[in-house]
């Protein structure tokens, strides 16, 4: 299976290949690029898929981006397979920069002004998750639910960026399409030339088998014909 393991990672060894994959990130890549091009499929459907997944990708959905990726591909009509790893065209890494763009682009289309600092970041990412425990206390005392940091969130943070990242990851997404054509349908000749190859190869040798039993048949009959009696 494609994401099955023979040895299952623990906990601390699964977050930290999230954060650092051990083989690093260059060879992460890799891995999907190989398992994109080795997609049974046709180059087109392959190619819809990755845009449907590369810009789920980069859209802030945290947890459901697997099934947003679903979605979009069966919208698109693309591979689902693609769709699914194409999600991983973001990393612990190239994140926050992305995520700093997408959320300036959407404080200026959205006409937000607001110092897109670390400070105001992360006060906001405190406000909200004091929010979220506060109201989750309460929900089993007398204290009312407290909204003003999520609010704050939610339209300072989450739909800017939401709203931010949609063009860098469409114009992204596209180039990623153009690209996984040729690279999808290069691989697949090559896989079909060497399938080719390997088929005539065995060819030969089952005719060169086939040549060289008859030829031992032959001979074991002349053995048997001299050697039956009467023979002169």
């Amino acid at each position: 299976m494609v994401f099955k393991r023979r040895q299952p990672l623990s906990w601390v060894a699964w977050l930290r290949e999230q954060v650092y994959p051990r083989g690093g990130f260059k060879r992460a890549i890799r891995y999907v690029m190989h398992r994109m091009r080795r997609v049974p499929d046709d180059p087109h459907r392959v190619a819809r898929g990755v845009f449907a997944g590369s810009l789920i990708g980069f859209l802030p959905l945290p947890g459901l981006q697997f099934v947003a990726a679903w979605l979009a591909a069966r919208l698109a009509r693309g591979n689902l397979l693609a769709a699914l790893l194409a999600t991983f065209n973001t990393n612990p890494v190239t994140t926050p920069f992305f995520a700093v763009l997408a959320m300036t682009l959407g404080h200026w289309i959205m006409g937000i002004e607001a110092p897109l600092t670390a400070e105001y970041i992360g006060r906001a990412f405190a406000n909200a998750g004091e929010d979220l425990w506060f109201n989750f206390l309460a929900m089993f005392g007398p204290r009312e639910a407290h909204w003003e940091g999520l609010t704050q969130f939610w339209h300072e943070i989450y739909v800017p960026y939401f709203i931010g990242a949609l063009g860098p990851g469409f114009v992204l997404s596209v180039i990623s399409y153009y690209v996984t054509i040729p690279l999808v349908t290069a691989y697949q000749k090559a896989r079909a030339a060497t399938a080719q190859e390997r088929a005539e190869r065995r060819k030969k040798m089952r005719a060169k088998l086939s040549e060289a039993a008859s030829k031992l048949k032959l001979r074991s009959s002349a053995e048997d014909d001299d050697d039956s009696p009467g023979t002169a």
